[in-house]
């Protein structure tokens, strides 16, 4: 069973090699890839991948700079084989965590398997950092992970998801309205009611000056509103194309 890891990058030049490092060594198929989207890095985000010299690292750069949804949108079109991890440039991912995840997405027979992560500084320090994470006895709780994705919880993250290959067609491409690629894919699992949390802390998220995560919370009433108006159009969407995929 293949993976795909999708990766997209943004001035990460000073992380990104350590982050591959611990990505590539846990694929062991032959054809295993991870498919880096640049967003028009002003450093040397792209040299820095390539000098790296592994032939399955692939590099895209964008035509300009289009966003991180646009960027994992790609690169999710772009993946060919059994499951599809997403990866952020500046973590570091915990060794077995890719033959965790794949072996619990195939026990469950669930399409997308979201876990949780430690936090780090950028000197890869442990940190405490209060977040929500996930919670393996919410798995099967649909209803309620979509009203805890309305209200602004924090539970699911991008990087510490993983997909199996046909549920591509199911959250690619992603619209353009959407704000967050991780949102839109928690919230496609569980509309098809095939997601699966595991308790498990499978990667090491660094924290630093500039990778802010901002939650609905700490917004302005207008961000507030504009991110609801956003999650029913993100729902219309989901629901009409799993209609069409079913029909």
């Amino acid at each position: 069973m293949s993976v795909s890891v999708c990766m997209a990058t943004y001035n990460g030049a000073k992380y990104v090699s350590r982050q591959l490092r611990s990505i590539l060594d846990q694929l062991t198929d032959d054809d295993d890839e991870v498919i880096v989207i640049d967003d028009c890095s002003s450093d040397a985000t792209v040299d820095v991948v390539k000098e790296l010299g592994d032939h399955r690292i692939s590099v895209h750069v964008n035509d300009r700079n289009r966003g991180e949804v646009f960027s994992f949108g790609r690169a999710i079109q772009l993946a060919k084989n059994d499951f599809v991890f997403l990866a952020d440039q500046d973590d570091i991912w915990v060794p077995g965590r890719v033959s965790l995840m794949q072996r619990r997405l195939v026990e469950a027979e669930a399409s997308v398997v979201s876990s949780n992560f430690e936090w780090i500084a950028a000197n890869e320090d442990p940190i405490a950092v209060p977040y929500h994470g996930v919670a393996s006895g919410d798995s099967r709780r649909h209803l309620k992970n979509i009203v805890d994705i309305f209200i602004g919880k924090t539970n699911y993250y991008g990087c510490a998801m993983a997909f199996r290959r046909e549920f591509v067609r199911v959250v690619a491409p992603i619209p353009r309205f959407v704000e967050s690629h991780d949102l839109w894919i928690a919230l496609a699992s569980n509309v098809a009611r095939s997601n699966l949390h595991i308790d498990d802390r499978t990667l090491l998220k660094r924290k630093h000056d500039s990778n802010v995560t901002s939650t609905i919370s700490t917004r302005s009433l207008y961000r507030q509103l504009k991110s609801r108006v956003v999650f029913a159009m993100c729902l219309v969407a989901l629901c009409a194309r799993r209609r069409r995929l079913v029909a």
